[in-house]
């Protein structure tokens, strides 16, 4: 590893200590909901727009919350890691197979039509762990953990590396392919080429961050503080504070409707984040 790799594992790894645990195979136990459902670490989440159904994407594979709260497994126990719901019944993912299984520790960009069930591999399977995946402008956006790069991909199987950096997690502006945020060690840090260069973090302090309309950018901070910016990132205004603890995952889905996990559990919220209702318990203990 080159000294710029070192660098940004170092500080990388500096963030993730705040957030979460280092990755392992072994994985803790607790009743995620009443079907006993073991569930220790919450990647992604999404909305599925076929059904209005919640997905979990966790380190023992995806999970389906309907409205009435009863949980189940989709698929396999593989650990999902980038996760992001990008039209009906259509997700990408990205992550590592489930202990004891025989495919590459690194699962690259994967897809699924059907709900989670089923997923298949688009590109750099083997080669790269994306921890961070955002779908905008016909565009994928992914950060790389395992080489701390920002790949981008128009077709999911050609793929350009752009700028490497030390981050946890990418926001990608709804109005602008060239505008996005990541979430660093100082702050947030900000690109206006689309990735290719960002300048250094500064200001708020976030883990993760979710932008799916222009004035509905939103982060949350290391103590499960929830945070709304209407000028791209500039100032943030805190909304309320998800209950449970240091924060796992974050998806909005527009201005009012936030979703949010914790080491608690996952929350929703549809008034801004003021107020959030438990969707799916998880396990008190440190996942990954």
């Amino acid at each position: 590893m080159n000294t710029c790799l070192r660098s940004v594992a170092a500080v990388t790894a500096v963030l993730l200590a705040a957030v979460l645990t280092a990755c392992s195979s072994g994985s803790d136990t607790g009743n995620a909901a009443d079907n006993g459902l073991a569930v220790s670490h919450v990647h992604g989440l999404g909305i599925d727009p076929a059904d209005g159904r919640l997905y979990v994407a966790t380190h023992e594979g995806v999970i389906a919350v309907s409205a009435k709260g009863t949980a189940q497994r989709v698929g396999d126990k593989a650990d999902y890691m980038g996760f992001t719901v990008i039209g009906a019944r259509t997700f990408l993912g990205s992550g590592h197979p489930a202990e004891g299984g025989t495919d590459p520790a690194d699962k690259g960009l994967i897809e699924s039509t059907d709900a989670g069930k089923t997923w298949k591999t688009l590109s750099l399977g083997g080669t790269t762990d994306f921890h961070a995946l955002k779908y905008a402008h016909d565009t994928v956006y992914g950060y790389d953990s395992s080489t701390g790069t920002l790949r981008v991909s128009t077709n999911r199987t050609t793929w350009d590396n752009r700028a490497q950096l030390a981050a946890l997690d990418i926001a990608v502006s709804p109005n602008d392919p060239n505008l996005l945020l990541a979430t660093t060690e100082a702050g947030v840090a900000k690109s206006t080429d689309g990735g290719r260069t960002f300048g250094n973090g500064s200001g708020q302090i976030l883990a993760f961050l979710s932008w799916p309309k222009d004035n509905a950018l939103y982060g949350i901070d290391l103590a499960g503080a929830l945070h709304r910016s209407t000028d791209n990132g500039a100032t943030w205004k805190e909304t309320g504070t998800v209950p449970g603890g240091r924060p796992q995952a974050l998806t909005a889905l527009d201005a009012d409707h936030v979703l949010a996990a914790t080491q608690g559990g996952v929350y929703e919220s549809r008034d801004d984040g003021k107020t959030f209702v438990k969707r799916l318990p998880i396990s008190a203990g440190e996942g990954h």
